[in-house]
């Protein structure tokens, strides 16, 4: 049975409610039982699971490196960390750190020097 993977997965659970299935109701969970309960729903024809992105890592039929070819620039040799957020943090984080250290330095007398 499959599971969804979207950014609006309210929208997704209305629209299968609005299809018949019996979504978030406490159905058996016959195939998904790792599902949430509050993403599962039963159709007379199987089960779905609703995952919102942000819980991909949760997903038990697709894993995140499965997706990376699909949502990281793939460059020479740069793989998908060129993609990701945290390295422009990062350099911030470096640049306050740096210019902490030279404010610090240039407070210290000529005595401790």
């Amino acid at each position: 049975m499959p599971e969804v993977l979207t950014r609006h997965p309210e929208t997704v659970l209305q629209v299968l409610r609005s299809a018949g299935a019996k979504c978030g109701e406490g159905a058996p969970q016959k195939i998904l039982t790792q599902c949430p309960a509050e993403s599962f729903c039963a159709l007379p024809g199987g089960e779905t699971c609703v995952y919102d992105v942000a819980d991909v890592g949760r997903m038990t039929q697709i894993s995140a490196a499965d997706l990376a070819p699909y949502v990281c620039k793939q460059e020479q040799g740069s793989g998908c960390s060129a993609a990701r957020t945290d390295a422009g943090g990062l350099l911030v984080v470096g640049l306050v750190a740096g210019l902490a250290l030279g404010r610090w330095s240039r407070r210290r007398s000529p005595a401790t020097r």
